[in-house]
């Protein structure tokens, strides 16, 4: 096997805009790909620098639906900070919480996609 790494993750939304907005204005992303491939829109937003983008996957693309991805993880340095930030953003926050491999925290975008913020502890 030669895999590198993960391309993008899909994230199912009911309003790509609306999405955008978080994403880019509450998370800070960065718009990656913003195009029309036919009726459909082409949208990608990551982290200033990150390899792996996340597709905000709108209306008739895939029999995805919105709000059903879970468990995606988001490293950051500082959690704490963080979940302030977004909470003062209107963003509901659940933790931060300790966990034997770091510090974490759960919040849920506008289409109830559950991501997960981690501070990792050194060495783990």
């Amino acid at each position: 096997m030669t895999i590198t790494h993960a391309s993008f993750v899909t994230l199912p939304v009911a309003d790509q805009d609306r999405a955008l907005d978080f994403y880019t204005g509450v998370l800070g992303f960065e718009v990656r790909a913003d195009r029309r491939v036919g009726p459909l829109r082409w949208l990608q937003v990551a982290p200033e620098g990150a390899q792996t983008v996340f597709t905000l996957s709108g209306p008739g693309m895939g029999d995805f639906t919105p709000g059903s991805a879970r468990g995606i993880m988001l490293v950051t340095a500082d959690v704490d900070a963080d979940c302030a930030r977004l909470a003062a953003a209107g963003v509901e926050v659940t933790g931060p919480d300790e966990a034997p491999w770091g510090r974490m925290a759960g919040f849920r975008d506008l289409d109830g996609n559950a991501l997960m913020l981690l501070t990792e502890k050194e060495g783990f």
